[in-house]
């Protein structure tokens, strides 16, 4: 996975998913699917949304033939980041990093930043003094592979791009590598150390809500992945509005041109299907006609 857009796009999706506590969209559980068409309201094609995933073990991540065929029907494959610009990853670099010179050190006590400093020499193998400067829930998103029980990982994204390139179809982003930086920008530097040393502190916790997430997104079970969003336990609550509602809102608004001008396959966390302010419920809300697709 390429560095820079994992971290990223999968700390928006871990942490949107942590946050969300929104109420939920009614999803008939005899049609679990990450797999939507979007018609009517004028569209003369239809589009299709899919649900991904930003971590997992490759061998796990499976296409089946409705997918492949969504996306041969699309003229242009949208996903959160345009991850097929290489100017997008090289500009990634510089959104890591915390403004104002801020360091990791200056956001802990002694004997915290001690606790931080060897689990991630211990248990990553990467010194903290490399990482001084980058914001610490990107610092999180770093930790996840080490939940997983392989050795080779990748991103749903990323194995997207690669069915994008066999069917030579174009692909964009909804957002900028600049937006999304400046998402963790408006969350406080503190507010995300504490998350940071929790993580660490509640591995075990994490490893199982991780655990259940992943089989629960490779079960397709979205009335289940609705209650697991709605978990409290993470105390980002707050900040629902700008890793959520904003983002799912200024999405919509663009996909109203965009479906419009030619169909297209729309991919994004998951964690942004669900709920009454979800894309399936604001999408129909618009007028749209959206209906689950058979994905086994």
């Amino acid at each position: 996975m390429r560095p820079v857009l994992f971290i990223l796009t999968f700390c928006v999706l871990v942490l949107s998913c942590k946050s969300q506590q929104q109420a939920s969209l009614p999803i008939n559980k005899n049609s679990n699917t990450l797999l939507w068409e979007v018609s009517g309201k004028g569209l003369t094609q239809r589009s299709y949304l899919f649900g991904t995933f930003h971590l997992m073990c490759r061998g796990d991540i499976v296409f089946s033939e409705a997918l492949k065929t969504a996306v041969l029907n699309s003229k242009l494959l949208y996903m959160e980041l345009d991850m097929d610009d290489p100017a997008v990853m090289m500009g990634g670099l510089a959104m890591l990093q915390m403004k104002d010179g801020k360091k990791i050190r200056d956001l802990y006590s002694e004997a915290e930043y001690k606790k931080i400093s060897s689990f991630f020499k211990d248990s990553l193998g990467t010194p903290i003094d490399f990482l001084e400067s980058v914001k610490p829930y990107f610092l999180i998103a770093l930790m996840y592979p080490k939940l997983l029980p392989c050795k080779t990982v990748s991103g749903v994204e990323e194995e997207l791009l690669k069915l994008a390139k066999t069917q030579k179809k174009e692909v964009r982003g909804l957002e900028t590598m600049a937006f999304q930086s400046a998402v963790f920008d408006s969350i406080p530097y503190q507010q995300q150390a504490k998350e940071l040393l929790k993580s660490i502190d509640s591995m075990g916790a994490y490893r199982h809500y991780f655990d259940t997430m992943v089989q629960v997104y490779k079960n397709q079970q979205l009335s289940r992945m609705q209650q697991l969003f709605n978990n409290d336990a993470f105390g980002l609550e707050d900040y629902q509005d700008i890793l959520l509602d904003k983002r799912n809102a200024n999405w919509v608004v663009q996909l109203k041109t965009i479906m419009k001008q030619q169909p297209v396959f729309v991919a994004v966390g998951a964690g942004h299907l669900v709920g009454d302010k979800g894309l399936i419920a604001l999408l129909k809300k618009e007028g749209y006609t959206v209906k689950p697709v058979k994905n086994d």
